[in-house]
Order: structure tokens, then sequence, then C-alpha cells
């Protein structure tokens, strides 16, 4: 967890659309800088006037050299980001919560499940992976949205396949759409895995990360080489409003990231 937690002013450098209500926002410090993110982590989001909201760091190192945060649009603070332009400024602390742990990755063959906007903390995992090849065995990367319309980073993911296997699916195929369709975990059968040299990097909707999670380990692998990260309900990043709670977990602090092993007896509770 991040010493600085006084938000401190970062400056809008640039933004993009991911899809209709989803924008992708790169921000510098403006001042005094925070220290640096890991993978998975996130920071608190504060727009002036609004109020602060968490979200996970989407890239590490973005084409001005700042952090980037990709943002849907479901509230007040989440709409307010989603609106900002080049030059304004927002409130930024952190880093706050557990990245992935790639240095349990290393040598093995990396495996990235994506669902809908979950493909964003995982976004820099795919990165420091590919800026790595010598440290790691395969990168396998699967992604899974509603609709066509709903995939983020599509020319991105676009480039990623020359150097790892890439397969996207959709729930509802919309007009022009050639590629799969279906739950992400049908993408499964389509890997060469080998189960005992592969550790799974799973973020999505909590339903999908059972799913996915569950398919795994039927396939093979151990609980313990499955990260999952669950960001469900966190609003403070202390671990003080008990919002993020997960059985004996608070999520913002003692995750997002946790592993499979811990996870598994906790998702299997319902209404936990």
């Amino acid at each position: 967890m991040s010493t600085v937690t006084p938000p401190l002013p970062y400056r809008v450098v640039t933004t993009c659309a991911e899809t209709a209500d989803t924008r992708s926002v790169e921000l510098v410090p403006a001042g005094r800088e925070v220290p640096p993110f890991a993978p998975g982590q996130f920071a608190m989001i504060y727009a002036f006037g609004v109020g602060e909201v968490p979200v996970s760091v989407s890239a590490l190192r973005g084409p001005h050299g700042g952090l980037v945060h990709t943002v849907r649009a479901v509230g007040a603070v989440s709409t307010a980001l989603c609106r900002l332009r080049a030059g304004d400024v927002v409130g930024l602390s952190g880093p706050f919560g557990t990245g992935w742990d790639l240095n349990a990755a290393r040598g093995w063959d990396v495996l990235v499940v994506a669902g809908g906007i979950g493909l964003a903390p995982l976004r820099p995992v795919v990165h420091s992976v590919l800026q790595r090849p010598g440290a790691f065995g395969r990168l396998a990367i699967l992604v899974g949205a509603r609709t066509p319309d709903d995939l983020i980073y599509r020319a991105e993911t676009g480039t990623w396949r020359g150097a790892a296997r890439v397969e996207v699916t959709v729930d509802q195929p919309g007009p022009g759409w050639h590629g799969s369709v279906g739950v992400v975990t049908g993408l499964l059968d389509r890997l060469d895995l080998q189960p005992r040299r592969t550790c799974a990097l799973v973020c999505g909707p909590e339903a999908m990360i059972r799913h996915t999670a569950r398919a795994l380990t039927g396939r093979g692998l151990a609980p313990d080489r499955i990260q999952v990260s669950l960001e469900r309900n966190m609003r403070c990043a202390t671990g003080h409003c008990g919002h993020c709670q997960l059985g004996p977990l608070l999520l913002c602090r003692d995750g997002p990231v946790i592993g499979y092993d811990s996870a598994e007896p906790l998702l299997a509770v319902r209404e936990l």
C-alpha cells in the first residue's frame, strides 16, 4: 500500500474512447509523483467536486510516459472521469492493493483470461511479458465480451498476435462479426495447455472468474497456479468501509489479486 495517502494533482494528457461508455485516460503528475505501480494495483482517482473511485492501472507507461486508467461510466464519478479532456486535472493517490505475481510465473507459460473490462488490469501483464520474452514461456490471451462493441483495446489486441496466441469470443455477435461466439471458457479447448508448467491470470465478472478457474482446475492446473483479481465493491482503498469484504478478506487491502487456492472456498459460499 502506498505511503502517499492524500491525492496528488495529475493532469490529463490524452483520452481515448474504447467503447461507447468506456474511455482510457493518460495522467501525468502536475507536481509531486506517486510511487511506482505494479501490474494489478489500483489508484484512487478523485474528480474534483464529484468524488473518488478506485481504478486499476491499465498501462504503467502510456504514450506520454504517464499512467493509463480505463474507466467505464457506471456512476457519477466514473462518468465524470470519462468526460475528462486533455488539460483537466484530477487527484490521484496510490498505489493500493496487491498486484499480479509475475515472479511466480517466470519460466512458465502464461495464460491470461479476461472478461469484458477485466482486460484492463491484465493489460500491464501482457506488456510486461511481451517486453521480457526470455523470462517466460508461451503467452496465450483469451478475451470474452458481451458483444463486439464491448471489446476494448481492439487495435492493440491485434498487434499482440505476432508474439502471443490471442483468441477472442463474444456472447452476442453483431453484424460483420466473423469471430468466435460463446463463453470465454470455450476458448480453452483451442489451446495446447500444459497444466504442469502454466500460470493463469484471470479477471472479469465474478461468475466468469468462478467458471474459468473451475475449468482450469478441471484441466489439471493447481489452484495455487491460478491468480484472480476480485475488484468487487472496492470503495475506500484502506480496508475501513468494509464494502469489499469477502469472508475474512478486505479486497482493497488483501487483494484485489489473490491466489485461487485462497479464493475458491470463499467464492463457493453463496452471497458471501
